[in-house]
């Protein structure tokens, strides 16, 4: 929490200005900056909030504050989200950013509201990565489906989707490598995964969801624009957002990218994942 902590000292800092100058805007768009929402992101909101106060004859830091709380609300511009079952959601996005833990998540999420859950293990390019989600399948109690390592991912899908209409389940979350230095390839294999998913059931409403790590800040736009060059990405899972001062990066990522923020991680324990909420994400930040 130490540079959540002093993210947070700063910007109560800032807003005990007593008065609405110049070192007040520059101080506080310095601020914006080092969250990650990036120069152009953090410029256009203090312009905006700037004229906000002029047109408003706002005066005094208080209501400055709350001005901006809303203006970074409607940034966000995202809609609640309304699940549609039967769904298939692919999880994707690179080693390291903890996606496996997130698909658990997603499942007890999912288990929570009363939903049946099937995993597939659908990277099988380390066997680390199956035998981790297996772990996680055995401790939520649900079925995996999985193959040795180096099989198919599609085929993997496949006997997934099988399996998931004959027991007329509610949601797949299907795992995928995350191997972004063979690109080409893994780009193929993701879209032969999403090709035989619709193929096997076309009635399904299907998910492609990327795990970004918000602590990582500009570099998960990188991130984005790789695998969003070949696969549809129709959502973000943004995680680790309890010990960082980076979640700033959502406002590029949503406004820039088009992509929206479908959940959240705030920790480490199995149901730290939450549907997205622009109020409470603000609150998180202005607090």
């Amino acid at each position: 929490m130490g540079i959540f902590k002093k993210f947070f000292e700063k910007l109560k800092y800032t807003f005990k200005h007593t008065e609405l100058d110049d070192d007040f805007y520059d101080e506080l768009e310095a601020l914006l900056v080092s969250s990650d929402m990036g120069v152009e992101t953090a410029m256009d909101i203090m312009d905006e909030l700037r004229d906000t106060c002029k047109q408003k004859l706002i005066k005094d830091t208080e209501r400055a504050q709350a001005e901006l709380k809303q203006i970074l609300i409607d940034k966000l511009n995202v809609q609640d989200i309304n699940f549609s079952y039967p769904l298939i959601i692919t999880v994707v996005g690179v080693n390291g950013v903890g996606k496996t833990t997130t698909i658990a998540k997603m499942t007890k999420f999912f288990t929570k509201n009363k939903k049946s859950v099937l995993l597939a293990a659908g990277d099988t390019f380390r066997a680390a990565a199956t035998e981790q989600l297996n772990t996680w399948a055995e401790k939520l109690k649900v079925k995996i489906i999985k193959q040795g390592e180096g099989a198919d991912s599609a085929s993997v899908v496949f006997d997934a989707i099988t399996s998931m209409k004959a027991k007329n389940m509610d949601v797949l979350i299907v795992d995928t490598a995350g191997r972004l230095h063979t690109k080409t390839n893994l780009m193929k294999e993701l879209e032969k995964i999403n090709n035989v998913a619709k193929r096997e059931y076309p009635t399904a409403n299907f998910l492609n969801l990327i795990v970004l790590d918000a602590s990582i800040g500009q570099n998960s736009i990188a991130q984005v624009k790789a695998f969003k060059d070949s696969v549809q990405i129709d959502g973000i899972v943004l995680t680790k957002l309890d010990g960082t001062s980076k979640g700033g990066v959502v406002y590029p990522i949503i406004n820039d990218l088009k992509v929206p923020i479908i959940f959240t991680g705030f920790g480490e324990g199995v149901d730290d994942l939450s549907l997205f909420d622009a109020n409470n994400f603000v609150d998180k930040i202005l607090m």
